[in-house]
């Protein structure tokens, strides 16, 4: 069995590990409060993450029928009530690490409907939703960092709700974000509310940035000559983690400046940077590379349970998110002169990664529709 220390090492580096998991099993099971005990302390959800946890086996057949009885129809509130019902459980398990962390961790996130992504004032009111019925403090609302997302996350800080920002890959719309969290403090704080019991996290997605920019390498090589082959080779697998180091400095820019600090004076919290999709895609690269190689404080780490065992197993602790960030510059420089554009690449994955969300979100309710009809002719 794998020793599971590391976890407790990263929390004492200053970083969070969490689970990119949920599912009904893995709360009835018990292996949710284990994980937790050996010192995971949030987890995240998203739509292909509950797609893949409903369409496995009959674990939501009973909880479904049950919904059907009360009159439920719609696919959508099956899957909300679903869904609140897991979050909760799980946000349950978490509570005694928000309680020993003063509200600083112990956090479960449920995602908007990702049809929302580019509707501010329907985000809103979901998000609203959502976090009153769960009525959770250790809970989170992920609002997809989209140029309209910008507008609810301001407006959701400001009404006290825990926003997780999620699809981030570009820099320059981390920077926007958290402008938008400082603007969301400010107005709760004008408003006369207190600031200190809410909690946010900008959710930067890592590894699909290297699957993208090593996929244009690959078609620049089957052209290229035999010199140009070697640097083209010699750049693949490093535009992600360079990407994250370059928003962990504009991190640490923002929370050492004079905005910030006023309203940490107040009793705010630091928007924490998120690493996602943290799992490797490419078997040539090391199984832990975005865990080991994006170590640093005020960070969270989510992992598919694979990689936390992995890097539980074989990770090494230490400072690592600061390291060579001089070469960052310049490794974007010969991208560019490549015809590789990051912010193109950036805008791009910001684009797939909505769609990828609302097309498991729809793949969901159609196998929920399809549950439904079944019971619903069986007489349930």
């Amino acid at each position: 069995m794998t020793d599971m220390k590391r976890l407790a090492e990263l929390r004492e580096a200053g970083q969070s590990p969490w689970l990119d998991n949920l599912s009904r099993e893995l709360i009835a099971s018990g292996r949710l409060q284990r994980l937790v005990e050996d010192g995971l302390c949030g987890v995240t959800s998203n739509p292909s993450i509950f797609q893949h946890a409903l369409a496995k086996g009959d674990r939501y057949d009973e909880a479904l029928k049950g919904l059907l009885a009360r009159g439920l129809r719609n696919s959508r509130q099956l899957f909300f009530a679903l869904a609140l019902e897991d979050i909760a459980a799980a946000a349950d398990v978490l509570r005694p690490v928000w309680e020993r962390t003063d509200g600083g961790d112990g956090f479960i996130s449920l995602e908007v409907g990702p049809e929302l992504a580019f509707d501010s004032a329907a985000t809103i009111e979901e998000a609203t939703r959502l976090f009153e019925s769960l009525n959770r403090r250790n809970v989170m609302i992920k609002v997809p960092g989209t140029l309209p997302g910008l507008t609810a996350i301001e407006k959701l800080i400001a009404a006290g709700v825990n926003v997780n920002v999620t699809l981030l890959f570009s820099v320059a719309r981390y920077r926007q974000v958290m402008e938008a969290y400082l603007g969301g403090l400010e107005a709760r704080l004008a408003a006369g509310q207190p600031i200190k019991d809410v909690a946010s996290v900008a959710s930067f997605f890592v590894s699909r940035v290297d699957v993208l920019v090593d996929k244009l390498l690959d078609q620049r090589l089957e052209d290229a000559g035999s010199g140009l082959s070697e640097k083209l080779r010699a750049l693949r697998g490093r535009a992600a983690v360079a990407n994250a180091r370059l928003a962990y400095q504009a991190f640490r820019e923002v929370v050492s400046g004079s905005r910030f600090q006023s309203l940490e004076r107040h009793g705010a919290r630091v928007q924490r940077l998120l690493w996602g999709s943290t799992s490797t895609k490419d078997p040539s690269y090391s199984d832990i590379k975005y865990v080991q190689e994006l170590i640093g404080r005020d960070t969270v780490n989510t992992m598919p349970e694979d990689t936390l065992v992995a890097f539980a197993d074989h990770g090494a602790v230490r400072e690592t998110i600061t390291e060579d960030l001089d070469q960052a510059g310049p490794l974007f420089a010969e991208l560019a002169e490549l015809g590789i554009d990051l912010q193109v690449v950036t805008d791009r994955l910001e684009v797939e990664g909505v769609q990828k969300f609302a097309d498991a979100f729809d793949q969901l309710l159609a196998g929920l529709a399809a549950k439904r009809d079944l019971f619903m002719r069986g007489g349930l």
